[in-house]
């Protein structure tokens, strides 16, 4: 196998578009501290939908109420 093939098959199928395009996304996406704060922030969203998740469950899995017996006349 000669060097040009070895090299043909780890290159990028995008043209070297994906590597860039991910350079451009960190360029214009929050500095450090802010982004800290918004994964944060993300995993509190997260920690809600589990808890009202939990809770639907929950209500679900309780033994329906039984009717109330009415006499008709």
């Amino acid at each position: 196998m000669s060097e040009e093939t070895k090299t043909d098959e780890r290159e990028c199928l995008c043209g070297g578009a994906g590597p860039a395009f991910t350079r451009f996304l960190k360029d214009i996406g929050p500095p450090g501290p802010a982004k800290q704060h918004f994964d944060q922030a993300r995993v509190e969203i997260l920690k809600g939908l589990r808890a009202l998740i939990d809770h639907r469950i929950e209500q679900i899995s309780k033994d329906p109420q039984k009717g109330t017996k009415l006499t008709v006349e």
